[in-house]
């Protein structure tokens, strides 16, 4: 149970520090990956991100992005969109 709220709260705080960055025709949400590798390794194997694993940042996902908007209001009681 604790590495799941691990592994949200991770995903939220990801979410929190994005920016958004150009790729082709569209935006993405870029982040920084400074967190533990297990918990990275857990996210990008739910594919809530992708990236180099030689990169220090990786791409939130559609889902991810989705999901971290859930989880604030799970864990801050507000709807958050960046």
């Amino acid at each position: 149970m604790m590495d799941e709220i691990v592994k949200e709260l991770t995903l939220l705080l990801m979410y929190l520090t994005s920016w958004k960055e150009d790729v082709g025709f569209a935006q993405a949400r870029r982040t920084w990956k400074g967190y533990p590798f297990e918990t990275i390794n857990k996210l990008t194997d739910e594919e809530l991100i992708s990236g180099s694993q030689r990169s220090k940042s990786v791409y939130l996902t559609d889902e991810g992005v989705k999901l971290a908007e859930q989880l604030g209001k799970k864990y801050l009681n507000e709807e958050i969109k960046l």
